[in-house]
């Protein structure tokens, strides 16, 4: 099983994201990997214009396909976003890519130009900013999807006696290419080509997902020229624009590959084709910014990991703390956060959250000197709290002020108090009352929302009160200041100054909106570093809206008429589709909802296959009398929606247990045949979710994370334990070189970095053993490692490397 994420980020705020995945069978599993970036533009081409100033924005591209827009920055030419974007990506891919496009009101925004990163080199800017040329973009660069290519030859005997040599060549089966305009009808050329010749025969369109060919194209030749021959293959989409047909990619195959056997069959990846049409410099075109985070884990099943995780488990009843597996990692990590989240998640899987974050916060507050500055540093226990409302708030947060954020948005009221931004005609006045009004009224919200805080949050928040009062007695409000540097300081004010990053609105805001949000912000920051307010800290007072009717998620989708009629595009109607708790709608915009879907009839909720009605990232809400097809805007929101769907439904009593992966069209389900609609499913249902909405967690997951990152930070943790011997044996001034790490014990320390070092290296075993395992078994050429896949030819050279050593 195999997970991707991805993350975009810029300076502040940090994003929130939920990770997780479905339980696994026994055995070794595929990578999850994790990206993130981080960017910037400058020095752009000048629009050829009188302002000369574009109107830019970027988008982040799985391949071609757009998963994430940002705002756009208008008037410049050195862009700079400041926007964080985390997802899992549910699909592999090749290239992640991103495009900044110029605006334009008038006609369709142009593509400026691109970055695209091959996977295999993510790990080459691994969590450090680097600076990437703008390359061109034209059709014949963009491409993506893979093809199995079938070669034979064959020997015919004219009725002249003469040899005669025939090819044949079949397109079996394409996958994965582009969805152009919401649709793809692709078809083949096939042209054997040599110095002296160039005979092209193309294959019938066809509109099939995945494409299947059934026309074989034939050649002959003479038998000297296999070594000068070569197979190519172009990839098309039949357009009915007056610009042509779209190229999708080529792939050329040399005939000496039927040297050794008459048949040869192989999956290929698509490449581009130069055309020699990249006549702009390198530099021409400005340069994008990015900080990229990859991480790639292998999980086993979860036996593989009991000693390391047990040995994590019991860091909160280890004395002194500080000597136990899960601070250790938190002082090796080069930054606090990289040890929280997988901490954090792994701990809040068993239970244990709550004990471990109180007893490195006591160590913490025992450590301070000053109470102005409690949990004011990037420290384990500030990030793993950080971490914990991330995860635990979410819903929350909504329920708090996703009402009086839209209407913020909504009303438009200028809030600007600096007199030098002040527009024409706007009083200074009235801007502070509309700033007094929005502050008055979120401030209240959050105090009046303590009920609804979640059990694990108040929980946490009790033990930093009790540790702060006992710590600094003289101090009558550090116990409240300790508490709300959290609650508002970490947890609202980032929320309230980005709430597109948060799912608090759908889009960007505009400028004007993001200016008052911004000050709002500000003066909450201001307002919590001096509360003094105990409902906030004891989470204790009456709720102020009703959890059943907030939304859990909204966007505007995609969605096929629910009607009998014969499938057609003027079905398809874009609407707005919200989640609650209760119920399941969509409507026009912001109009009263067209349908409405409790909760409790949603009987299953799955992927819809592609070739039902030739588009991608289509799903299914499956009803007792129908199912509602509906499409997303790219895999990331499809997934996001089947989790979240799923997730609420988990406990109703009637949920399937087979389902139908097509749909329902002409008479017949398009899956299995069956003529009646009623007919059951013909495939079984994807496994249960959890039904807890912000806490789907893989345990074993997270100690993989955690193996990783001992396994990278292995120096660290023999310094660590020079530093511990080097204390016993010495009660001299402390060495330089040992001051970094808080040992308090140093022969408890000791004891559990021998445990660590243990654990990690039997699970190193482990996965070397697998990949000499995977080594053997796997074809170059497969559908899962076509030909042209550089990540595997890099993973062959290292294998074949590892394995000359060994020898």
């Amino acid at each position: 099983m195999a997970w991707d994420r991805a993350l975009g980020a810029a300076p502040s705020p940090e994003p929130w994201a939920a990770r997780g995945g479905p339980h696994r069978p026994q055995g070794p599993e595929a990578p999850d990997r994790q990206e993130g970036v981080r960017g910037e533009a400058k020095n752009l081409p000048t629009y050829p214009g009188p302002n000369k100033m574009r109107d830019c924005y970027c988008t982040v591209n799985l391949d071609r396909e757009e998963v994430f827009r940002t705002k756009i920055v208008e008037k410049s030419l050195c862009p700079f976003y400041g926007e964080d974007f985390y997802c899992e990506i549910p699909r592999s891919f090749r290239h992640l890519s991103f495009y900044i496009f110029d605006r334009d009101v008038f006609r369709r925004d142009s593509i400026i130009g691109k970055v695209a990163i091959q996977k295999e080199d993510l790990p080459k800017y691994h969590n450090r900013d680097t600076w990437f040329q703008l390359q061109h973009v034209d059709a014949d660069s963009e491409v993506q999807g893979k093809v199995h290519l079938e070669l034979r030859l064959s020997e015919v005997i004219t009725d002249t006696g003469v040899v005669c040599h025939k090819l044949a060549a079949r397109i079996l089966e394409c996958q994965g290419l582009p969805i152009v305009n919401g649709q793809c009808d692709p078809y083949a050329t096939v042209t054997l080509a040599g110095p002296y010749r160039q005979v092209s025969l193309p294959t019938p369109t066809t509109v099939t997902r995945p494409c299947s060919y059934n026309r074989k194209s034939h050649f002959d030749f003479e038998e000297e020229d296999v070594d000068k021959l070569e197979i190519r293959v172009d990839l098309w989409n039949a357009s009915n624009l007056k610009f042509g047909d779209e190229f999708l990619g080529e792939l050329r195959v040399p005939l000496n590959v039927l040297r050794q056997s008459s048949s040869y069959e192989a999956w290929y990846f698509l490449q581009p084709r130069d055309n020699g049409s990249k006549s702009l410099k390198p530099g021409d075109l400005g340069s994008l910014r990015l900080n990229v985070v990859y991480t790639e884990d292998h999980v086993f099943s979860s036996d593989y990991y009991s000693p390391l995780r047990d040995l994590l488990l019991r860091s909160a009843d280890v004395e002194p703390v500080s000597a136990s597996a899960a601070h250790v990692l938190g002082e090796v990590c080069r930054e606090k956060q990289e040890a929280a989240i997988p901490l954090v998640r792994l701990f809040l899987h068993y239970g244990r959250v709550v004990p471990f974050i109180s007893a490195i916060a006591n160590a913490e507050v025992r450590r301070t000197q000053d109470p102005n500055t409690i949990f004011r540093g990037n420290s384990l226990t500030s990030k793993c709290i950080d971490e914990t409302m991330k995860l635990a708030g979410m819903h929350y947060l909504h329920m708090t002020l996703k009402p009086a954020i839209e209407e913020i948005c909504q009303s438009h009221k200028s809030c600007e108090i600096d007199p030098v931004k002040l527009k024409d005609g706007e009083s200074l006045e009235n801007n502070m009352e509309n700033l007094r009004q929005y502050v008055d009224r979120i401030f209240n919200v959050i105090t009046k929302s303590g009920v609804s805080c979640p059990t694990v949050m108040c929980d946490i928040f009790f033990s930093l009160r009790e540790a702060a009062a006992k710590r600094f007695q003289d101090d009558l409000d550090v116990r409240y200041t300790a508490v709300s540097s959290f609650i508002f300081l970490r947890f609202f004010a980032p929320a309230i100054l980005s709430p597109n990053l948060f799912q608090l609105t759908p889009h960007h805001t505009d400028p004007q909106t993001s200016r008052t949000l911004t000050l709002i912000s500000k003066t909450i920051q201001t307002l919590g570093s001096l509360s003094k307010s105990k409902s906030v800290s004891g989470c204790a007072l009456s709720p102020d809206n009703d959890p059943q009717t907030r939304p859990l998620h909204n966007r505007f989708m995609i969605k096929r008429a629910q009607g009998r009629k014969r499938f057609g595009m003027k079905n398809f109607k874009k609407r707005w589709f919200c989640l609650t708790n209760h119920e399941f709608t969509y409507q026009k915009s912001k109009d009263q909802p067209l349908c409405s879907i409790p909760i409790e009839n949603i009987l299953a909720v799955e992927k819809l296959e592609e070739e039902s009605f030739k588009m991608k990232n289509m799903f299914q809400v499956i009803q007792p009398e129908r199912a509602l097809y509906i499409q997303a805007n790219n895999c990331v929101e499809a997934k996001a929606w089947i989790d979240i769907l799923t997730k609420v439904s988990q406990c109703n009593q009637k949920r399937l247990t087979v389902y139908h992966p097509s749909a329902y069209l002409n008479g017949h389900w398009l899956c299995c045949r069956a003529s009646s609609d009623t007919a059951p499913g013909c495939s079984p249902c994807t496994g249960g979710l959890p039904a807890n909405i912000q806490l789907d967690i893989d345990g074993d997951r997270e100690t993989e994370r955690i193996y990783s990152l001992f396994n990278s930070y292995m120096s660290k943790l023999e310094k660590m334990q020079e530093a511990c011997g080097s204390r016993s044996v010495y009660d001299g001034p402390e060495q330089e070189e040992y001051s970094t790490f808080i040992i308090d014990d140093p022969q408890e320390t000791y004891k559990t970095l021998k445990q660590v070092i243990t654990g990690v290296g039997a699970l190193e075993q482990e996965h070397a053993q697998y990949r000499r395992d995977k080594f053997k078994k796997t074809k170059y050429g497969s559908q899962e490692h076509p030909i042209g896949d550089k990540s595997f030819q890099s993973y062959i050279r290292q294998q074949s490397e590892t394995s000359t050593h060994s020898i």
